[in-house]
């Protein structure tokens, strides 16, 4: 009988819990001064699975609070987010951790002074790396500063949680701790409260429910992005596209691929050399139309999993591949729109002598 319990319980509460064997979650961390206002900043936004505060950056292990406070140890007060990235992007977090820190201060946080509270941004992967590079370089044109945005953008290190009187302070003591930082915060951000920054920052790409989704796409985009259907070929909107711009999923606006990219391959689909962004694309080994070709792979977009089509080893250079989509998958964002669209980081890509 116990062991019957056992078997439920093991299968059951996942379930029930909200939790399942395919949930990906991902990590963030950031150091912004007194971890305890770090933590407050963070904890109620949707997607936030936990915070936890800690001590990273350093050279001493498993260091306790007041070596971390006396200086001496090389670390900084920090907070590790782990978080849902169908539910919130990390470009979303990268936004609030810049509205909750002076960026130009070398020395600490408002009251808070030394290096154990200075500001870093400890990127976990080269994408975390990337994003974070850009919305510090938006920071820096924003003109928002008059002075040098001095925050780090560092590799992760080992992450020590800091002891569980520090964890959710703000819950426990509910005056709060006044470090002069919300003074500071109002004056820098009274003219946008938002936690959007300018320019060139990512969407928050997620993927609507299917009930809207019956209500957004043609009955002819649905069937091929959810039940993997394939659109007629030399009769869909993008075959023939000569334009500049980028391809998005049109359930979630992933960035996909690249008109830099596309080729005619003479089969009458969208034809590409390679994605533009390789970590929003899926392979996945398809035999349902092509018998288990060891060539052929299904290709899915990551966060919203749509059907968009499959990449073949019979591509022209330097790839030698053809990621053959459907315009039904697909939307067409011209290079003339992408900032009023919200992709202005791809405007690079386009970029000719004297223009933009």
């Amino acid at each position: 009988m116990k062991r019957i319990l056992l078997i439920l319980l093991l299968f059951v509460l996942p379930i029930y819990s909200g939790f399942t064997a395919d949930t990906k979650y991902e990590v963030a961390t950031f150091a912004g001064g007194c971890f305890w206002c770090m933590d407050a900043a963070f904890e109620d936004i949707p997607g936030v699975i936990e915070v936890i505060t800690g001590y990273t950056g350093g050279h001493t292990k498993n260091p306790t609070y007041e070596e971390v406070s006396a200086g001496g140890t090389g670390h900084a007060e920090a907070i590790q987010v782990t978080y849902d990235p169908a539910k919130v992007t990390y470009s979303k977090l990268l936004d609030v951790f810049w509205k909750q820190v002076d960026p130009t201060d070398r020395s600490g946080q408002m009251a808070d002074r030394g290096s154990q509270y200075r500001t870093v941004i400890f990127y976990h992967t080269e994408e975390q790396k990337r994003l974070a590079e850009q919305s510090k370089q938006v920071l820096k044109e924003s003109g928002r500063f008059n002075k040098p945005i001095v925050t780090e953008i560092t590799k992760a290190t080992d992450f020590y949680p800091a002891e569980e009187y520090h964890q959710h302070y703000f819950k426990k003591n509910p005056l709060g701790y006044n470090s002069g930082r919300d003074n500071y915060l109002k004056k820098v951000w009274a003219d946008n409260n938002s936690v959007s920054l300018p320019r060139y920052t990512d969407k928050d790409y997620r993927k609507p429910s299917k009930v809207e989704l019956k209500k957004k796409l043609t009955p002819l985009q649905f069937r091929v992005t959810q039940n993997k259907s394939t659109e007629q070929p030399f009769d869909n909107e993008y075959w023939n596209n000569e334009h500049e711009g980028i391809y998005v999923d049109i359930v979630s606006g992933e960035p996909l691929f690249s008109s830099k990219d596309k080729y005619d391959s003479g089969t009458g689909w969208p034809s590409f050399t390679k994605p533009l962004e390789p970590g929003n694309i899926v392979e996945r080994q398809d035999g349902s139309l092509y018998m288990l070709r060891i060539d052929v792979k299904e290709v899915r977009s990551k966060l919203a999993d749509s059907h968009l089509g499959h990449v073949f080893t019979d591509g022209p250079a330097p790839t030698g591949l053809r990621y053959c989509m459907n315009s039904a998958a697909l939307l067409f964002i011209p290079k003339e729109d992408l900032t009023k669209e919200g992709y202005g980081r791809y405007l690079n890509l386009f970029k000719k002598d004297n223009e933009f």
